[in-house]
């Protein structure tokens, strides 16, 4: 993207987990602390995008937060929901149509597994009664063939799951806060080989909100604004194997995630080498571990020998998932993409506490992934 230089000057977030408050509820809340970091009154804001998956229309928000008359834009792209409201929001700044905008994403779903219907994914119902509408085993197959060809074992993936429970610590808005070693983990009971129970998130709540302006209103504020280097949205390829995307033809698939990765790089001017600080989708563990490679982090493989050595620790040569990713703090749909953006923002501002990534970081990378094979990726600076 080209035109005005976009900068996140807010950013709000409630806790992650289970609370007897709304959806809606929540996403208030957000917003009302991003705004109050930001110290801009709601009547400032020109553009606001955001969405849910379960909890409601983003729109219906004005109800609490003030009938202004903003242009409102409901969002909804599965996973990739509130990394697609921050695009949204940050093109309406380049272009010049709005000088302050929202982006917020929010979610509140019930106790148990996704339920998804195969009907509103152009699937045939067959492929459901054959139960691969069950997010689970789809992670399971992919991973099961990644560790077959790049020679990853079990229990990298129970120490990608104790890292992540480990930073759950460290995070007040977290949902899972106590802390699991490996071992515990690869006996917590299998869910689909070779993934166990405590290598996945759970479907949560929760809701998170940023505030964008141009440079010169970030000048007007003053405070701590962080750049929105890049921020990207991308489908699915031919060849691609992807969740509620069954079919893929012989060779190496391709992979929606190393697009929208080297698409954002491209964009902000930056590398993978570059990158201080970075969130990647963990819906389970075996998907950070590959993540980490379709991102361009490292090679397909090398994080055998990266994972068990620290590197992705918050002291490691590239902390990854800081704020417990979503082993810890859940899988509110429409919240979580923002959610990894709000941490890399407040790493960069240097206000995450007893999680601050050491050596002052300036860069960082966020990375979520959704069915059916969309992902956003986005690059900040300070």
């Amino acid at each position: 993207m080209s035109g005005e230089e976009v900068l996140v000057c807010g950013a709000g977030i409630t806790s992650f987990g289970r609370t007897e408050a709304s959806g809606r509820q929540l996403a208030v809340q957000a917003v009302r602390s991003a705004l109050a970091d930001a110290g801009l009154p709601w009547s400032r804001v020109r553009a606001a995008y955001g969405g849910s998956d379960a909890a409601g229309n983003a729109d219906t928000l004005v109800a609490e937060l003030g009938l202004t008359g903003v242009p409102f834009t409901n969002v909804r792209n599965g996973c990739a929901t509130g990394g697609s409201a921050l695009v949204a929001a940050a093109h309406a700044i380049r272009s010049g149509a709005a000088d302050v905008a929202l982006a917020v994403g929010f979610d509140k779903h019930p106790r148990g597994a996704f339920d998804p219907r195969p009907a509103d994914w152009g699937l045939d119902e067959a492929y459901g009664r054959d139960g691969l509408m069950v997010t689970t085993q789809f992670f399971a197959m992919k991973i099961q063939r990644y560790m077959h060809d790049h020679g990853i074992s079990a229990r990298t993936l129970a120490l990608v799951a104790e890292k992540a429970y480990a930073n759950g610590v460290l995070n007040p808005h977290a949902w899972r806060r106590k802390p699991l070693d490996a071992d515990e983990i690869l006996a917590s009971g299998m869910v689909n080989d070779p993934l166990t129970r405590y290598m996945f998130c759970s479907p949560g709540q929760g809701a998170v909100a940023l505030i964008l302006c141009s440079r010169e209103v970030a000048r007007e504020l003053g405070g701590t604004p962080v750049t929105l280097r890049a921020a990207v949205v991308r489908t699915r390829r031919f060849g691609s194997f992807e969740v509620f995307s069954p079919w893929a033809p012989p060779g190496t698939p391709t992979s929606v995630t190393a697009d929208a990765a080297q698409h954002a790089f491209e964009e902000a001017g930056l590398g993978p080498h570059d990158i201080d600080v970075c969130q990647l989708q963990d819906t389970e563990s075996g998907a950070e571990v590959m993540h980490l490679a379709e991102c361009g982090f490292c090679e397909h493989g090398e994080q055998e020998s990266l994972v068990p050595f620290g590197a992705t620790g918050i002291g490691g040569s590239l902390p990854v998932n800081t704020d417990g990713g979503c082993i810890a703090n859940g899988e509110p749909i429409g919240a979580s993409g923002l959610r990894q953006v709000h941490e890399v923002v407040q790493q960069l501002r240097g206000r995450t506490g007893e999680r601050q990534v050491p050596g002052d970081p300036s860069t960082g990378f966020t990375h979520v992934y959704g069915a059916p094979g969309v992902s956003a990726c986005t690059v900040l600076t300070r």
